[in-house]
């Protein structure tokens, strides 16, 4: 995490506000990518001689930093290499195991048509990001993404949302991230940024509540209600 804080923006509004740039996440937000995700953790544990649970029972971690999970599953001193044996099969398979959530094209559209400045901000290496974004006939929607790198730095989304917040010279209180994790909210609030919680990813609203989270959306298509109108 960066030593200095970002000097703190305006006060968070006290009611909704149409924000002027949003920040996405993209597993559980924008793509469904749970094939993906399990079969390519699945693929690891097998290589390492672990058991391997089924893809229902890997859905906690789609989401957090792929370490963070590989250090639950199978210990610190071999997280790494369950990273590594993960990237194995996602690098040319695992990432198009992947699917756009219904509603998601249309409502970024109309979010662009009420100029609206969109981004992707992901804890998935920004290289990933890309190719998914690029397949999925996203990349369109969206002046940049923002993603970790292959060396693990940015992971955490208080430590991404700052880089992205400062690259962009944007002023937190007039933007919001979107997302479906706890960490998104963590990581938006320890920003100052407004968040906005969808309820159809793989957080629960429990969940995101307990991060912080008080605006929720509960499918794509009341995005544009959510950001726009603040309802």
């Amino acid at each position: 995490m960066p030593t200095a804080r970002r000097p703190r923006a305006d006060p968070m509004p006290t009611s909704p506000r149409a924000p002027s740039v949003v920040f996405f996440d993209l597993d559980g937000t924008l793509t469904d990518p749970k094939p993906g995700i399990t079969g390519c953790i699945q693929y690891a544990l097998e290589r390492l001689g672990e058991p391997v649970p089924g893809q229902d029972a890997l859905e906690w971690c789609i989401g957090p930093p792929l370490i963070d999970s590989f250090e639950k599953l199978v210990g610190v001193e071999r997280a790494g290499q369950g990273v590594d044996l993960y990237r194995e099969r996602f690098g040319d398979v695992g990432l198009f195991e992947n699917q756009v959530y219904p509603g998601i094209p249309a409502a970024l559209s109309s979010l662009l048509e009420c100029d609206l400045r969109l981004f992707v901000a992901s804890s998935k290496p920004k290289v990933y990001v890309d190719r998914i974004l690029e397949h999925f006939d996203l990349v369109a929607y969206f002046e940049k993404s923002y993603g970790s790198n292959l060396d693990g730095t940015r992971t955490d989304k208080r430590e991404l949302l700052w880089h992205a917040l400062a690259t962009e010279r944007v002023v937190a209180a007039e933007a919001m991230m979107v997302g479906d994790r706890g960490a998104d909210a963590v990581g938006a609030l320890h920003n100052e940024m407004p968040f906005l919680g969808v309820l159809y990813g793989y957080g629960s609203r429990k969940e995101l509540e307990q991060a912080g989270a008080t605006r929720f959306a509960a499918r794509p298509r009341d995005l544009v209600a959510s950001l726009v109108e603040g309802s």
